[in-house]
């Protein structure tokens, strides 16, 4: 299976390229509808409601939204799904993943990754963190490849990119297919390419708190390979046999699913179909994609300066490679403990009293999540795939002693929000940051 290479799409947005510190935020919230839904939002969703509801494609959404995502990443296949879990499952069973294989994905991410390669009946192969970009370790990767690899999962956490060069060349050599998790990094760059078209496949979400939505929940996987597309369609919609890659290809023909002799399934699949509704709200926010990842980019921005103007060297911004853009679904910073002389909960107490909208800490890493520890996915431990005869590697289990590197930060991100449609909303996480800052340098 070859990878994804960029196709070419539109011209790069320049918004999406200039320092975060000079953009302009009048002219990107200008194009932001304050509660996400506009009036293109509303006329997509009036296409469906006038078209109604029945065995057909309602207004073409689907495929509209399909043709249209896939020339914005330059690839020619998008498949639309209900979830962004829902396309690495089917992602992964296009890629024949199931029990006896492995499937290497990091610990430091919601456990999605992981729960979709256990449903295969997979074993998770967990890694270790880049402590500077909160990415997987890609050396760590290399260590843990066994003849059972059969997929990793690179997931380009919090808008940054993993570093694909040295991945790819793993995944090649070892004929390993690899599936880009992109759920929060719309429209970065690496080394000049589009994140979402370096892998074999590419996964993103549309749940409510991502860059783009369709209505709260919803995702696409992209692809360059036509065969490994259609069998990601046939996965997300029954297994049927005569689905294809190519847009809007959701439904089977009427005078092929009416005749009696027609033979359905040639696959096993799930039913992970977008709707219609869904599509259209995805559709009216890709339109605006760019000024949505613009406006993250450019409160990132205002909160750096603010690190930068008043000086503050306990609270150390997010690390970006030279080579790289960041699309910045959070701005997460690292708090030095022992030069602040406070721990995490109390700068956090302090941000909230000072105006701040609450501030996250990290999720669990998933090898600390309960069932992972417990490893009753399926009730007792010994159903896991881990104790399947046909799996003969060694992980049975995950040791915290594993992963220093997540041990090291965990407990010290300061997650600060990225998602205000406005700038009034922007100009008040900034101003409670600041005086956050003053707070504690006196």
């Amino acid at each position: 299976m070859a990878a994804m290479h960029n196709r070419g799409p539109g011209m790069i947005n320049p918004l999406l390229t200039t320092p975060i510190g000079e953009l302009n935020g009048d002219e990107i919230f200008s194009h932001l509808p304050p509660t996400r839904v506009g009036d293109r939002d509303r006329d997509y969703m009036n296409e469906v409601l006038d078209a109604g509801f029945g065995n057909w494609e309602s207004a073409d959404m689907q495929g509209r939204l399909e043709e249209a995502f896939g020339e914005k990443f330059g690839v020619p296949y998008a498949i639309t799904h209900n979830s962004g879990s829902g396309t690495m499952l089917s992602a992964l069973l296009a890629a024949g993943v199931g029990p006896g294989d492995e499937v290497i994905v990091p610990t430091f991410t919601m456990p999605a990754s992981t729960f979709v390669t256990i449903q295969c009946g997979a074993v998770p192969v967990l890694v270790d963190s880049d402590p500077r970009t909160f990415n997987m370790d890609v050396a760590e990767v290399e260590r843990k490849i066994t003849e059972f690899t059969k997929a990793i999962i690179p997931v380009c956490l919090m808008g940054l990119a993993v570093d694909f060069d040295p991945l790819m060349a793993l995944a090649r050599r070892h004929g390993i297919t690899v599936i880009e998790d992109d759920a929060q990094c719309f429209m970065s760059l690496y080394k000049g390419r589009l994140v979402g078209t370096i892998g074999d496949a590419a996964s993103f979400s549309f749940q409510g708190s991502k860059q783009m939505t369709s209505g709260g929940d919803g995702g696409i996987v992209i692809a360059g390979d036509e065969a490994y597309a259609t069998g990601i369609r046939k996965a997300c919609i029954h297994g049927y046999r005569t689905l294809t890659a190519k847009p809007g290809s959701t439904l089977i023909p009427r005078d092929e699913r009416q005749d009696w002799s027609f033979e359905r399934f040639d696959k096993l699949g799930y039913n992970f179909r977008m709707s219609a509704v869904q599509a259209a709200l995805g559709l009216a926010q890709l339109e605006r994609l760019d000024y949505l990842v613009g406006a993250r980019r450019y409160i990132a921005g205002r909160y750096e300066s603010v690190i930068r103007e008043e000086k503050c060297e306990w609270l150390i911004p997010p690390h970006v490679p030279e080579d790289m853009t960041h699309s910045y679904y959070i701005y997460a910073c690292v708090l030095d403990e022992d030069a602040l002389g406070v721990e995490w909960r109390e700068f956090r107490r302090t941000y909230i009293e000072k105006g701040g909208d609450g501030l996250y800490g990290s999720a669990l890493p998933s090898h600390l999540e309960p069932l992972l520890r417990t490893m009753s996915f399926y009730g007792s431990p010994e159903r896991a795939p881990h104790f399947d005869p046909r799996y003969k590697g060694e992980v049975k289990g995950y040791d915290p002693a594993d992963y220093p590197n997540v041990e090291s930060f965990r407990k010290r991100l300061c997650q600060f929000k990225t998602s205000m449609q406005t700038l009034e909303k922007v100009e008040k996480e900034v101003a409670a940051l600041r005086a956050t800052i003053r707070h504690y340098n006196g």
